[in-house]
């Protein structure tokens, strides 16, 4: 469904340059629900902005379904941190998530389908509302059900929960993981919470600090559907959170030693 071919991203240039992320390189298939974890500073945003063509790259690509992002694509929504910023005020919710179905003239019967995607996020009855009357937690859902109206074959999320408490935290992993099954969208998560990205992935993609690289990719083999507290309770839950912590704070502070090819290449 979608590959990172050798993603770098280096901001300014001579003796100021600096490379947020270097070499990139994963994959992920139809379905798939795909985390990305690092140390703090290490590009995940800079990474998925590059994934979702709204930031260029300085070398390396995304393919998405064979063909290359050089834009943000029609098959692709983002959700932000920042749901404030991300929902214009002015604007229902209806119309919210209404708005980037404009780009999408072969959708015919739009009311029907915002109204069902609502429902969907658990806001049903809020569709004449404003964000300002809302939560944090429901504006955050607003902007989900717009990515999901969309209808897009990747979603893609930067810290979508950072903002809000724990419980709505939450109360909102559990929310997209179901939609997901319902929706059958493939996902990739960028996250700075090693727990949330255990209890909601397929496979974590751990980054070094940058210049970041692909440090591992731990598969999570935990049972579906999950539960907040039973799959938090699993054995295994707590054995690849601690495997993931350990890259993270152990080894990730340092990028993989270079292959012979790029020591040649760098002498």
């Amino acid at each position: 469904m979608l590959e990172v071919q050798g993603l770098s991203k280096t901001y300014g240039s001579g003796a100021t340059a600096t490379r947020a992320i270097d070499h990139i390189e994963f994959d992920v298939s139809e379905s798939e629900f795909v985390s990305v974890v690092g140390p703090s500073g290490c590009g995940k945003t800079t990474l998925l902005k590059c994934m979702a063509g709204l930031l260029e790259p300085t070398s390396g690509r995304t393919m998405l379904l064979g063909h290359q992002v050089t834009r943000s694509p029609p098959e692709m929504a983002v959700v932000f941190q920042d749901y404030s910023r991300s929902l214009f005020p002015w604007l229902t919710v209806r119309r919210n998530v209404a708005l980037p179905l404009r780009r999408k003239p072969e959708i015919a019967d739009r009311e029907r389908l915002v109204a069902e995607t609502l429902a969907a996020v658990g806001l049903a009855g809020f569709e004449e509302h404003y964000p300002w009357q809302l939560s944090g937690g429901m504006q955050q859902r607003v902007a989900i059900a717009r990515a999901l109206a969309y209808q897009p074959k990747v979603l893609l999320m930067d810290e979508p929960f950072a903002s809000v408490d724990a419980q709505t935290r939450g109360e909102l992993e559990d929310l997209v993981l179901s939609v997901r099954r319902r929706f059958g969208v493939t996902c990739v998560l960028v996250t700075h919470d090693i727990d949330e990205a255990v209890y909601m992935s397929d496979r974590v993609v751990v980054l070094t600090s940058p210049p970041s690289r692909v440090l591992e990719t731990v598969a999570i083999d935990l049972p579906r559907p999950r539960n907040q507290v039973t799959t938090r309770e699993h054995p295994s839950f707590g054995h690849l959170r601690g495997h993931v912590y350990q890259l993270i704070k152990g080894r990730a502070g340092r990028s993989p030693a270079p292959g012979p090819e790029e020591e040649f290449a760098t002498t």
